[in-house]
């Protein structure tokens, strides 16, 4: 639905839901989509030719490569998503000053803004050592984290539940989500052992409320 200033006034609460809903299904589907190289035990970065450069036998390169190149497009899918959904909270703010409409509507727009509004992270991301795993999936300093693996800003109680987590997934790919700039940013994140200390290569801090 690709909206113009002329044609605010069409814009109504239905649109809104329907982007929401197409919203919702595209992180589904990308989840769907890291699930598969979890499966495959590859994440998003891994090899996929072995020491000696030959193409790896042990996994199915043609589902992975399908299912990198599905994430990277819905991902940009979900950016535009999020800009049109943006642009309709704005429009139907617009319309609702211009009416004076202090009623029901009103109170929708805002129940909307929160709906889509980023998630309060739990947690943040201030060191990441180079070559480190948590490094090559694209984890950053200032990254502050809203899902990792299992923990989630809901049941999150303290930096051992994300210990924990780390130490049952040597080897497997972690779904993480974290706020960057205010954006939402998933990787895969494979704990394993390296050069460095630990499985991760990072050092996360928890987020005083």
């Amino acid at each position: 639905m690709k909206m113009t200033e002329g044609n605010c006034s069409e814009v109504t609460m239905d649109d809104v839901k329907n982007l929401i809903k197409k919203k919702d299904d595209i992180e589904e589907q990308i989840k769907a989509y890291y699930d598969v190289l979890e499966d495959q035990g590859v994440g998003v970065e891994g090899p996929l030719v072995d020491a000696e450069g030959f193409p790896r036998a042990d996994v199915n390169l043609y589902q992975i490569r399908q299912a990198r190149h599905n994430i990277s497009c819905l991902q940009n899918d979900h950016k535009a998503i999020m800009a049109e959904i943006e642009e309709a909270l704005h429009k139907l703010h617009a319309r609702d000053k211009a009416k004076r409409a202090q009623d029901e509507a009103e109170g929708q727009v805002v129940a909307m803004e929160q709906q889509v509004s980023l998630p309060l992270p739990f947690a943040r991301v201030d060191a990441v050592t180079q070559g480190s795993p948590a490094s090559g999936a694209g984890l950053r300093v200032g990254d502050e984290v809203t899902e990792f693996g299992s923990v989630n800003t809901a049941n999150f109680q303290n930096l051992q539940n994300i210990a924990a987590v780390v130490q049952h997934s040597e080897g497997k790919p972690l779904w993480v989500t974290v706020i960057r700039e205010g954006q939402k940013v998933q990787m895969s994140l494979t704990p394993q052992r390296w050069s460095g200390r630990g499985l991760l290569g990072c050092n996360i801090v928890p987020i005083q409320r």
